[in-house]
């Protein structure tokens, strides 16, 4: 938590404009309850202040919030599938979400609404439309069972990426913004969507540290779970719908992010062991100054123009996901 705080404040100092470490700190800390405001600011010019609180902040905070959901929703899908290399991606909410932006883009919808643009209510929009739908055909398919909410899963993003495919086909002089918004950014962050994503966040975490200890006892298996006073379909169904939630606001305000709720769970589980109430705050803190360090990068390698965040973080985690593709051979052939 404190190396959490130590990030936040010197990623809101470092860029095109530098400020020292010892003023950004001032600035973040200036609007806390019970802080004489004046007095911290005195001496800071207002340039810095306003770099710092309007423009910076906001979008380390976005990056904090984004990357640590991401992590906490790698965790819950890692332990109801029981399986490391499982992502909450792979139940269609990130291609929803793109679809709904893609539409946007693509028909020239440009409108806002108290700061909230159209592209990013079309996204959160086909996001939850998208997990509707996979819980819909998974219901009537196999009664909501996991492996059924997985292949639905699978089979709805498939048909929403060919579907973005055609609209970029079909309006080409819209396929750099569209590819653009898929590969991720937190440059349009706004404290509007730094507290959209905080109450989605808070909810989200909340309904995970509740069931931690029915997560913790799936890993046995079902039946044995069931037997210690589990209700196996009620939390599975909970934890996949808290997981979409999650994953559906943090990909509509920043696009779609790869490898963090993967490889960040399992470096964790590695530090901290399986246990899910003690592993779910660490991947939050871990996959949130990830993320705020690969936003860093992305605006500062190469100034002045910014390189995707979701290609910093596939940059990172393909190898470490072909790392464990390996481990995963290798354990089967020892068994």
């Amino acid at each position: 938590m404190l190396l959490l705080v130590i990030v936040v404040i010197w990623a809101s100092a470092v860029g095109s404009v530098s400020v020292p470490f010892s003023e950004s700190a001032k600035i973040v800390f200036s609007k806390l309850p019970f802080v004489d405001t004046e007095k911290l600011l005195e001496g800071i010019s207002r340039p810095h202040q306003t770099i710092i609180w309007d423009v910076r902040l906001p979008r380390v905070l976005l990056a904090g919030m984004v990357g640590g959901g991401l992590a906490a929703a790698g965790v819950v899908m890692q332990a109801l599938f029981r399986n490391p290399l499982a992502d909450p991606q792979v139940l269609g909410i990130s291609s929803g979400a793109a679809f709904g932006a893609a539409i946007a883009m693509a028909c020239g919808i440009t409108f806002s609404f108290m700061g909230i643009s159209s592209i990013w209510m079309f996204a959160f929009g086909g996001a939850i439309l998208t997990m509707l739908l996979v819980f819909r055909v998974a219901r009537v398919a196999t009664s909501h069972s996991v492996t059924g909410i997985l292949l639905a899963g699978i089979a709805c993003s498939s048909m929403l990426t060919a579907a973005i495919t055609l609209l970029m086909m079909w309006n080409r002089q819209k396929l750099e913004q569209i590819y653009l918004w898929m590969l991720g950014s937190f440059s349009s962050a706004t404290w509007i969507k730094v507290g959209f994503m905080a109450i989605v966040l808070a909810g989200a975490l909340l309904s995970f540290s509740i069931l931690g200890r029915d997560l913790d006892l799936l890993s046995f298996g079902d039946q044995e779970a069931q037997s210690m006073g589990v209700s196996v379909k009620r939390t599975r169904t909970l934890s996949v719908l808290a997981t979409s939630l999650l994953v559906a606001a943090a990909v509509s305000v920043s696009g779609i992010i790869g490898f963090v709720s993967l490889i960040i769970p399992h470096i964790m589980r590695l530090l901290a062991g399986p246990k899910n109430r003690r592993l779910l705050p660490l991947a939050f803190f871990g996959g949130a100054i990830f993320m705020i360090l690969c936003d860093l990068i992305s605006r500062t390698a190469v100034p002045p123009t910014e390189i995707a965040v979701g290609a910093i973080t596939q940059v990172t985690g393909a190898p470490f996901f072909l790392y464990l593709l390996w481990k995963e051979r290798r354990k089967g052939e020892q068994q």
